[in-house]
C-alpha cells in the first residue's frame, strides 16, 4: 500500500494474530500514534512505516516480534528517548532506520548490544529476503515468491533496494537530536555494512572499536560535535567506500593509511584542528631536530640530577646541623663539668700550699 495518498489512522491489522510477514505503508499520509495492535502480527518480518506523519514515541513494544528483520520508521514526527528496557527485543533486526525524526537523549548502549543478528558476518550468504506463498486457481496450485524492498540512505544517496540480501545490515539514526557519546557497543556489530549517525548533537571521541567492524562500507559521522583524533584503527576498514566526519571538532593528523587516504576534502572539511592530506592544511612536525633533542635530553638529565641530589644534600645538611648541635651541647656540658672541677681542685691545692 506504499506510495499512495492514504491518510488518517491505520485500520486494524492482525487483531487475532495472522501469517502476515510484510507490511509496507510507506510514503503515505497516515498520522496519529503507531497502532500497538501491530504487536499481534507475530509472523511479521518487515515493517515499513516510513515517510508518513506519525506522531508518537519509539515503539519498544515491537521488540516482542521474534522474526522482525527490517524496521523502517524514517521521516515521521516521532520523538522522545529510546529507553533501556529489561527485555529490549529486536534481536533479529538486520535493518534499523529511524532517521529524520525528533528522537533525543543518548544512544542506548544496551539497545544496540541486543541486536544479535547484526553481530555476525554473513558475507557468503547472497540469498535475498523473500516471502514464499501459494494459491490455487481453478484447482491448479501455484507457488511464487515476493521479494522485500526498502528505500534507505546509503553512500550519501537515497536508494531503492528492490531486493535485499539476507546479509545486508544497516543502522541509520541520522537527522535526530541524539546527544552524548557514541556507545562502544557498536564495535560488536561486526555484520554492519552501513552506519549513519550524522546530523545529531553527539559529543566525545570516535570509538576505536569501529575498527573491528570490518564489513563496514559506509560510515557517516558528519555534522555532530565530536572531538579528539581520528582513530588509526579505522584504517582496518578495507571495504570502506564512504567515510564522512566533516563539520565536527576533530583535531590532529588524518591517518595516512589504507582507505582513509582515498577520500576527498569533503569527507574531512569543517574540522579546524584537522591537518594532512587531502586537506590543504599541513601538519607541523612533532619531532624536533636531533641536536635539539640531544640538548633537551641533556637538560632533562641535568634537571633529574639536581632534583635527585639537592633534596638529599639539604636533608643531610639539616640532619648534620641538628646532630652537631646536640653533640656540641652535650660535649660542652661534659667539658665544663670535667675541666671545671679539675680547675677548681687545682686552685684549692695552691691555696693550701700558700697557707703552709
Amino acid at each position: 500500500m506504499s506510495n499512495n495518498h492514504f491518510h488518517g489512522s491505520i485500520p486494524q491489522l492482525c487483531p487475532n494474530g495472522s501469517n502476515v510477514r510484510m507490511i509496507d505503508l510507506s510514503h503515505n499520509q497516515f498520522q496519529g500514534r503507531l497502532p500497538q495492535m501491530l504487536a499481534n502480527c507475530t509472523m511479521l518480518e518487515v515493517l515499513n512505516l516510513g515517510n508518513n506523519r506519525f506522531n508518537d514515541v519509539f515503539p519498544s513494544w515491537l521488540g516482542t516480534l521474534p522474526n522482525l528483520r527490517l524496521l523502517v520508521l524514517r521521516s515521521n514526527s516521532l520523538q522522545g528517548v529510546i529507553r533501556k528496557h529489561s527485555n529490549p527485543g529486536f534481536s533479529s533486526l538486520h535493518v534499523f532506520d529511524i532517521s529524520n525524526n525528533s528522537f533525543k537523549g543518548e544512544l542506548p548502549s544496551e539497545f544496540f548490544k541486543n541486536l544479535k543478528a547484526m553481530r555476525f558476518k554473513d558475507a557468503a550468504n547472497s540469498s535475498y529476503l523473500v516471502a514464499n506463498f501459494s494459491f490455487v486457481v481453478k484447482a491448479v496450485p501455484w507457488r511464487d515468491e515476493f521479494a522485500y524492498s526498502i528505500t534507505i540512505t546509503n553512500k550519501g544517496r537515497v536508494m531503492l533496494y528492490e531486493k535485499i540480501q539476507e546479509a545486508f545490515v544497516v543502522i541509520d539514526v541520522s537527522n535526530n537530536r541524539f546527544e552524548g557519546s557514541i556507545p562502544e557497543s557498536f564495535g560488536i556489530l561486526q555484520g554492519l555494512h552501513v552506519l549513519n549517525l550524522s546530523n545529531n548533537i553527539l559529543t566525545g571521541k570516535i570509538p576505536s572499536s569501529f575498527g573491528s567492524i570490518t564489513n563496514l562500507e559506509s560510515l557517516d559521522l558528519s555534522n555532530n560535535n565530536l572531538s579528539g583524533h581520528i582513530p588509526t584503527q579505522l584504517g582496518q576498514l578495507t571495504f570502506l567506500a564512504v567515510f564522512k566526519v566533516s563539520y565536527n571538532h576533530l583535531i590532529g593528523p588524518i591517518p595516512q593509511m589504507n582507505q582513509l587516504i582515498t577520500f576527498d576534502v569533503s569527507s574531512y572539511e569543517g574540522n579546524l584542528g584537522l591537518c594532512g592530506i587531502p586537506l590543504p592544511k599541513k601538519c607541523e612536525s612533532s619531532v624536533p631536530p636531533s641536536g635539539f633533542q640531544d640538548e633537551q635530553d641533556s637538560n632533562s638529565a641535568l634537571e633529574l640530577y639536581w632534583m635527585t641530589i639537592v633534596p638529599g644534600y639539604v636533608s643531610g645538611l639539616v640532619i648534620g646541623v641538628v646532630i652537631g648541635q646536640i653533640f656540641a651541647t652535650k660535649k660542652h656540658d661534659w667539658f665544663v663539668e670535667t675541666f671545671g672541677q679539675a680547675k677548681l681542685k687545682g686552685r684549692r691545692v695552691k691555696r693550701g700550699r700558700r697557707r703552709r
